[in-house]
């Protein structure tokens, strides 16, 4: 078993990396951030305008940024976005102060769970299907490296795959105890 502070879910766009982790705060009692939106929300604009003004580059600097403030934190499910493994220092942090879940899912899964979504900047072309190879193919090594756990959720609505991931973090991950807060002194 592992001891971590943080859960820390990673996988492909469509794995359902918010969706599930949502569920699995609240079954363990912790706080949930989809990394993706606390950039937004630190940024005051949306992903797609991050990578419109900044380029990829400039939104993985915002990314590592928020994530390395997140993993210093304690009692967090944190998702991740897809491209968090890229980083290597992201990829550091999350294996040193998270018990890493990689939830994987098919790109043919993924087709069929994205196929009205037009949020994702890295999706807007008329060839999503070769852009998430090209990502699978990419990433996927990287993912295998950080988790600690690997769920597969092709065929998982979210309540099950949150049912069975609740049954194997209770066999692999022990929730490492908050740090006491600093005494003042009488």
């Amino acid at each position: 078993m592992k001891t971590a502070p943080n859960l820390v879910l990673v996988g492909p766009m469509g794995a359902g990396k918010s969706s599930i982790g949502r569920r699995i705060a609240g079954r363990f009692g912790l706080s949930f951030v989809d990394a993706d939106r606390e950039i937004e929300k630190r940024t005051g604009t949306n992903v797609n305008t991050i990578f419109s003004c900044e380029g990829e580059a400039g939104f993985r600097a915002r990314e590592r940024a928020v994530l390395a403030d997140l993993l210093s934190r304690e009692s967090l499910v944190i998702a991740t976005g897809g491209g968090a493994v890229l980083d290597a220092d992201n990829r550091r942090d999350m294996q040193e102060r998270g018990f890493v879940v990689h939830l994987h899912v098919s790109v043919e899964r993924q087709l069929a769970r994205l196929a009205r979504d037009r949020s994702r900047p890295l999706l807007a072309t008329a060839d999503r299907e070769t852009v998430l190879r090209n990502l699978t193919a990419a990433r996927a090594p990287l993912y295998a490296e950080v988790a600690d756990l690997r769920l597969d959720t092709d065929s998982l609505a979210p309540p099950e795959a949150c049912s069975r991931l609740g049954r194997l973090l209770s066999q692999h991950w022990v929730r490492e105890a908050p740090a006491p807060a600093p005494q003042e002194p009488a």
